[in-house]
């Protein structure tokens, strides 16, 4: 099977993954049209969308490093089938 390049997919990851979970958005919008509304601070906006997009990019962060930690191969062990085609024994 042909494997990916692992490098470089990051931003493609975590903007795929804004487009998915557009519902964390929806404070900072709120927070938005609250600026023009009453007169709110645009830094509230701002601040809910920087929260939103720094739990994503921990979100993948985790659930990276979780993806890597049994990606490790296991060690080859040895043969202990007597029935087994291996190199202790004889072909006939």
């Amino acid at each position: 099977m042909r494997r990916t390049k692992r490098n470089g997919s990051f931003l493609l990851c975590l903007l795929i993954n804004m487009l998915l979970n557009l519902e964390g958005m929806i404070p900072a919008v709120i927070l938005f049209v609250l600026h023009f509304w009453l007169g709110w601070s645009i830094w509230w906006a701002v601040l809910a969308l920087g929260l939103w997009i720094l739990g994503l990019i921990l979100w993948m962060l985790v659930i990276g490093w979780a993806g890597k930690c049994n990606s490790t191969p296991d060690p080859p062990k040895e043969n202990k089938n007597p029935y087994s085609s291996g190199k202790s024994f004889k072909q006939q």
